[in-house]
């Protein structure tokens, strides 16, 4: 800390180690725990594990909230079910709220066709996911669900530094190709000093329907041997299931009454 410190991060233009460089969310916004789901690429689940962790606090009686910081690839609102327009007031943006409560805020929700992209630079939609948190009135949220974009660039980056994350959830399949990329993203968290609460591995197996046996149809799962290597006691595993699927494409991810997450979520708790 450099001599004479004001504590004014904002407006200080020393290098210092104890510098907090975390932006503050709207002032209506009292957001108690924030957990980032992340990957090291796109296409492994990462949002559907989000959806998932959500569900599962909004069930154990905790005030959730999902900002879906996948500003390109934004599918949160779809697995709730979730096609109403975000609105404002003078104050600020106003989330949108699933069937049970649980409030989110997307590009989706901003959008006058879900299937117009975005053809944003970098910074742009770094701003973007910056304005979710800052301009929208979150309200009392016990625990927020950042869906974050997949890689390690700018904008992963830029929320990290901004973002007062508590904690990241790491979601993978069982290939060694992706472990080995994923694990580019929790290297990159670990040199931002941001914990690794726990690991997801996506499209685990799936179960023979007539015998019930577990069939890994990527090849072993090496899950537990990589958190062992990162040093997280927490594991996941998801299947592949076919009502979980459908419960996500139809917009009723609150219906599903999978527990693959629930002991996650405990650890996290």
């Amino acid at each position: 800390m450099a001599e004479g410190c004001s504590h004014d991060c904002g407006n200080c233009g020393e290098d210092c180690a104890s510098r907090d460089m975390h932006v503050k969310p709207h002032e209506l916004s009292k957001i108690k725990k924030v957990i980032g789901v992340v990957s090291g690429k796109g296409g492994v689940g990462k949002s559907l594990t989000t959806a998932m962790l959500a569900v599962t606090a909004q069930r154990n009686g905790f005030k959730t909230a999902v900002l879906d910081a996948d500003i390109t690839g934004p599918s949160v609102p779809k697995m709730f079910g979730v096609s109403e327009k975000a609105m404002g007031t003078e104050l600020g943006i106003l989330p949108v709220s699933s069937k049970t409560g649980i409030r989110m805020m997307s590009m989706n929700l901003l959008l006058e066709d879900e299937t117009e992209p975005v053809i944003w630079r970098g910074p742009v939609i770094a701003g973007a996911v910056l304005q979710f948190w800052t301009d929208v009135i979150w309200d009392e949220v016990d625990y927020m669900f950042v869906d974050m974009p997949p890689g390690t660039g700018d904008v992963p980056l830029s929320i990290y530094q901004s973002l007062p994350l508590d904690g990241i959830i790491v979601v993978t399949t069982p290939q060694e190709l992706v472990s080995m990329i994923v694990k580019k993203a929790v290297v990159m968290a670990e040199k931002l000093n941001i914990p690794v609460l726990g690991i997801v591995e996506n499209m685990s197996y799936v179960l023979c329907p007539d015998c019930g046996k577990k069939i890994e149809i990527f090849g072993k799962s090496h899950v537990e041997a990589f958190a062992e290597e990162l040093g997280v006691k927490a594991v996941a595993r998801i299947p592949f299931d076919a009502a979980l699927t459908k419960c996500a494409d139809n917009g009723l991810i609150e219906l599903y009454e999978g527990d693959y997450v629930d002991a996650l979520f405990k650890s996290i708790e």
